[in-house]
């Protein structure tokens, strides 16, 4: 659609510009012939005219390149337009060239035929008889005022009547007698002058008195052309002044006519003569625009005409690609009723029963892309993980929660086997393993188990379920699994909790009396016992009292462990100022404890009393830890990031066991001789009270850190807190 509109605008354009480039030759030519018009507008025109032929000429060279371009495109119809193109550019360009160079050496030799060398030398003739006969005349003049002039010498004084008699005599239509400075001393003559005649002028004065005549033709507005004579009257006394003597004498009307037709004509021959080149080259770049005009409007039609012969044919080349392509909408229209019009229409029928079968085939398509959505959705908000292999335990897909609980890039082992897992990436060799070991011991096909893996160097609990695929349509495997490490430590947090109330509440109310017991014997029975029986009561008093007190820490730390939140005693809490304070109750550590707190305060939602608890609870256990150091050091740090409050408490002691790190947070779990285990379990569960994480690592070369994460309050927040 694109193409055919280009060609239609192509076409327009060609037609507008062959329309303008004709008005334009057609003004060229009036403004030739017009010699006037010629003078005025012709560069203006032929600036026109070769800006008009220039543009149809690109319109007609982009039309050539397009053509060029689809021939080694392989465009179906190009090859039948470039020969179409060329048999019109053969029969418009042979004629066009004939008809160019005849039509130029014809104006050629016409125009040389123009200028004859007899008209030449007739009107050189008439010019030169004018001049003879005006030199005459003008001798004639200088003749007489020469004799006037010679009178006058004679005369001194008033020279009027002198002048008089001598015009008289010589005939003299005019004459005056000036001083040399230009003032009117006489003046005479047949005409009846009645006005001041004029003065010479100024260079025949100068002519006088250096004794010189003047004597030349003039064109007056009155009388027409008139011969100016000026000479020098000499008087006999040397001590006279020099006098001037002008006369006019008109020459005869009928003599300056015929001069002025002469002289008229003659310029008008000398014009032509001399733009007789000029004018060779006009009609030579008039004609060369025309044939140029011609042949691009011949080339541009040559073009179009190929172009619209070869269209149809280009219609259906264009349809059978598109079929090819999957598109079976195209219908051609049928613009005649030939062979190539029965071959659209069978064109048109087959894309038509071509698109019915497309569409029951898209609609069986789409149905099926629909299900497999529907499963994918499903399989991306699943919590738990799912991989599906092939028969060949290669994995085909895996779900994003997949990647989420195994902490690793599962679309890098798509199309990979299950023995190869361990070589691409090493930390899911052992998940590998249990998948594998589950599928070969299955009973039926399906196969369940429970299994601690390492994800992140995090010990993780995952339940595993695996089941065989024989009635798909492509067979393979399904293993779908999930992580219950949170689930599994709930319980056993709460088990533990539990226990901890039953132990709390079975075993504190019996101490008391115990130990009340106790003390009231070694009282009683204190003074009636002596020497070794009064020692063994002593010693057996403080035992069952010390051992009572280290009952009741444990039943108190129990109690604590088991101790429900309260969410009432939640307020703003000052990490930094909190940790201060309970700094302060260690005041032997203050040199050992490198401690970096913010400038800004570092506020949480908490009880600060339990907070309290779990900084004893990390300060006691790396003291507990340097206990054999001669130069304990201490490393706590505050700081906020991305929205939390971080505070790491590091020590150089030993660090944790890597065996029992996984279960660090459990109770009765310790690596003390005197520790009961619960101060991490504690600390853990005072955290997650918090809604806080806490994160246990062993430092190199040696040493522990403890990283407690809570969520920070923004200063609005802890303000209006």
């Amino acid at each position: 659609m694109t193409a055919i509109l280009s060609s239609r605008a192509v076409r327009w354009v060609v037609l507008v510009l062959a329309s303008l480039s004709g008005i334009a030759l057609f003004l060229l030519a009036t403004a030739t012939a017009n010699t006037a018009l010629f003078a005025g507008n012709y560069d203006a025109l032929v600036v026109l005219n070769a800006v008009l032929v220039a543009l149809l000429m690109l319109v007609v060279g982009w039309q050539v390149m397009r053509l060029r371009r689809n021939l080694k495109a392989g465009v179906f119809g190009s090859r039948l337009a470039v020969r179409l193109v060329f048999l019109f550019v053969v029969v418009a360009v042979l004629p066009g060239a004939l008809v160019y160079a005849v039509s130029v050496q014809f104006l050629g030799k016409s125009i040389e035929s123009w200028f004859d060398v007899r008209v030449d030398r007739a009107l050189e003739g008439g010019i030169n008889l004018g001049r003879s006969s005006l030199d005459y005349l003008l001798k004639e003049t200088t003749n007489r005022a020469t004799q006037v002039a010679s009178a006058l010498a004679e005369t001194a004084g008033n020279a009027g009547p002198a002048l008089n008699r001598a015009v008289e005599e010589a005939g003299i239509y005019e004459a005056a007698l000036f001083s040399t400075s230009g003032n009117v001393l006489a003046v005479a003559g047949m005409g009846g002058l009645t006005a001041t005649p004029e003065p010479p002028p100024a260079h025949a004065l100068r002519r006088a008195r250096l004794q010189q005549t003047y004597a030349e033709p003039e064109q007056t507005t009155d009388s027409g052309l008139v011969l100016r004579v000026v000479v020098p009257v000499n008087s006999r006394d040397r001590l006279d002044p020099l006098r001037v003597l002008q006369v006019i004498e008109p020459v005869p009307k009928a003599l300056a006519q015929d001069m002025e037709k002469v002289h008229a004509g003659a310029r008008d021959y000398q014009e032509i003569s001399f733009s007789r080149t000029a004018l060779k080259r006009v009609y030579a770049l008039t004609l060369t625009l025309t044939l140029l005009l011609a042949l691009t409007c011949a080339l541009g039609l040559a073009v179009v005409l190929s172009e619209r012969f070869a269209a149809p044919l280009g219609l259906l080349a264009e349809g059978t690609r598109a079929v090819a392509q999957g598109d079976f909408t195209r219908r051609q229209p049928v613009t005649s009723r030939d062979e190539l019009g029965v071959l659209t229409e069978s064109f048109n029928t087959m894309t038509s029963q071509l698109a019915d079968a497309h569409t029951k085939t898209e609609e069986s398509r789409r149905a099926i892309e629909t299900a497999n959505a529907y499963l994918e959705s499903i399989l991306g908000n699943l919590s738990a993980g799912v991989l599906a292999f092939d028969e060949r335990y290669r994995l085909r897909t895996s779900n994003p929660s997949a990647a989420v609980i195994l902490q690793q890039p599962m679309a890098d082992l798509t199309g990979l086997p299950l023995a190869e897992w361990g070589r691409r990436l090493p930390a899911l060799s052992s998940f590998a393993e249990l998948v594998a070991d589950g599928f070969r011991t299955a009973r039926d096909g399906q196969w369940q188990k429970e299994a601690e893996l390492t994800v992140a160097s995090h010990p993780r609990t995952v339940l595993m379920r695996g089941t065989r695929l024989p009635g798909a349509p492509v067979p393979g495997y399904i293993v779908a699994f999930d992580d219950v490490s949170e689930l599994v430590q709930a319980q056993r947090d709460a088990a533990w909790a539990e226990v901890a109330r039953r132990l709390a509440h079975e075993i504190k109310n019996p101490l008391t009396p115990i130990q009340l017991s106790a003390e009231r014997l070694a009282v009683k029975l204190a003074s009636k016992l002596e020497g070794a029986d009064a020692e063994a009561l002593r010693r057996g008093t403080q035992t069952i009292v010390s051992q009572v007190a280290a009952m009741k820490n444990m039943v108190d730390d129990f109690a604590i462990y088991a101790r429900k939140p309260r969410p009432g005693q939640m307020q703003s809490v000052d990490l930094a100022a909190l940790l201060l304070d309970v700094l302060a109750l260690y005041d032997n550590l203050r040199p050992h404890v490198a401690l970096a707190l913010p400038e800004e305060p570092v506020i949480i939602q908490g009880e600060p009393t339990r907070l309290r608890q779990v900084f004893h609870n990390l300060l006691q256990n790396a003291v507990d830890a340097q206990a054999g150091l001669a130069d304990p050091r201490f490393a706590i740090s505050l700081s906020p990031a991305r929205g939390e409050a971080v505070l790491v408490f590091a020590d150089q002691g030993p660090g944790f066991d890597e065996e029992m790190i996984a279960h660090a947070f459990d109770p009765y779990v310790t690596t003390k001789a005197k520790g009961t285990g619960l101060g991490l379990a504690i600390v853990k569960k005072i955290v997650d009270e918090h809604r806080g994480r806490v994160l246990l690592e062993n430092t190199s070369p040696r040493g522990a850190r403890v990283t407690l994460y809570f969520p920070a309050l923004n200063t609005a927040a802890a303000a209006a807190a």
